[in-house]
């Protein structure tokens, strides 16, 4: 027998008590892993949904304007030229950052001025695909635009106007046809008409040219200031406007979540640990006349400690294996039964991280167990012959 073949004898020969604590760690573990995957999920998922409802970042070009104000009252912006920026140019530059993974939506937008029985009203181009990813909440009376020259229109221009579904729109050198309304956003939506972006620039003579661009950031892997950066060392030309509160919300939502998991993971661990250390404590007072034999053949004190560290270590590695593929089940059940899932949100099995995690928690099992293997050097041969 060796300090390697004692340990496995051991379990062996006290196989209940064996079962019943490598069952213990293997539920908190599983508890660990299940809160872990289901937390990065949700996580990820709530900050999908997120920023489907509005982007965090505009881009506009600079320009030459100067904000007049007299006796406390706001005259406006008086703007001395009318910029424009490259649809394509940003799109491409903008798409390409280092953070380009971080990036969910490029909305590039071109603004035009028409009049619709002699009342005027705004025409903003947009991009349907980008445009309704940003804007998952709107809802249409009638249809979304199927054809290059359909568009909606806000429901307060709608009611302004006397617009009604069909009707038709001059816009420069063609015409745009209604094909829905959007319901009330309480937004300034409300008071616009969207049609197709390439639509509107070649109506009114203004090919690649747009206005501003939003952007969707997901920024749960870096800070909105390093995208900012990013994009405006590409477009240096243009002011870039990010909306902290927006993501600050955003992000506090998604952090609040994993600390809390992060919170109840760690008082789970520390119970674990705490009963594997008694357990420990309970085998030692145990074994006393085993290790006092032990110690008269010969073996050191770091040769007793060795024998209960391997122990807690088997228990510990096997438990983290258990733990991390109960977890996985687990978290991808109880997803599936909360209906949180989608593109994005499923949960990939690693046989790396299962075997990182059966090292990890064998180390913090050999970490609980010291103190009661330490207990356990300290027994001296003559100790157990004197109760003999």
């Amino acid at each position: 027998m060796n300090i390697f073949t004692l340990p496995v004898k051991n379990l062996k020969r006290k196989l209940m008590r064996t079962t019943i604590l490598v069952a213990v760690f293997t539920v908190g573990i599983l508890s660990v892993v299940m809160l872990y995957n289901v937390s990065e999920t949700i996580g990820h998922s709530l900050e999908k949904k997120m920023t489907q409802f509005g982007a965090n970042v505009l881009v506009y070009p600079k320009s030459d304007s100067l904000n007049v104000s007299y006796g406390g009252f706001s005259l406006g912006n008086l703007n001395y030229q009318v910029k424009y920026l490259s649809e394509k140019e940003v799109m491409y530059k903008v798409r390409n950052i280092e953070f380009k993974e971080n990036i969910s939506t490029v909305a590039p937008k071109l603004v035009s001025l028409t009049k619709y029985d002699g009342k005027p009203v705004a025409v903003t181009g947009v991009i349907w695909g980008e445009e309704t990813r940003i804007k998952s909440y709107w809802s249409i009376d009638g249809k979304m635009p199927e054809q290059p020259d359909e568009a909606i229109i806000g429901s307060r221009a709608a009611e302004f106007l006397g617009i009604a579904i069909s009707d038709s729109v001059n816009l420069g050198n063609g015409v745009i046809k209604i094909s829905g309304i959007l319901q009330s956003t309480g937004t300034e939506d409300d008071n616009l008409i969207f049609a197709d972006l390439h639509t509107v620039q070649a109506y009114t003579g203004k090919q690649d040219m747009v206005n501003f661009v939003e952007v969707a950031a997901l920024c749960a892997g870096c800070p909105i200031e390093d995208i900012v950066a990013q994009i405006q060392a590409e477009l240096p030309d243009t002011d870039i406007n990010a909306l902290q509160n927006i993501v600050k919300q955003r992000m506090s939502t998604i952090n609040y979540v994993k600390n809390m998991v992060l919170l109840v993971s760690g008082v789970i661990l520390v119970i674990a640990c705490f009963m594997l250390a008694m357990f420990m404590l309970a085998s030692v007072n145990e074994r006393k006349k085993e290790i006092g034999l032990l110690r008269a053949v010969g073996y050191s004190g770091s040769k007793i400690f060795l024998i209960f560290g391997f122990e807690a270590m088997i228990i510990g590695c096997l438990a983290g294996v258990l733990g991390y593929i109960g977890g996985y089940f687990s978290s991808v059940e109880l997803l599936a039964r909360v209906n949180i899932g989608g593109e994005g949100t499923e949960i990939a099995f690693s046989a790396v991280a299962m075997f990182v995690s059966a090292g990890l928690v064998g180390l913090l099992s050999v970490v609980s167990a010291s103190i009661p293997a330490m207990k356990a050097t300290k027994v001296q041969p003559t100790d157990v012959f004197s109760e003999i």
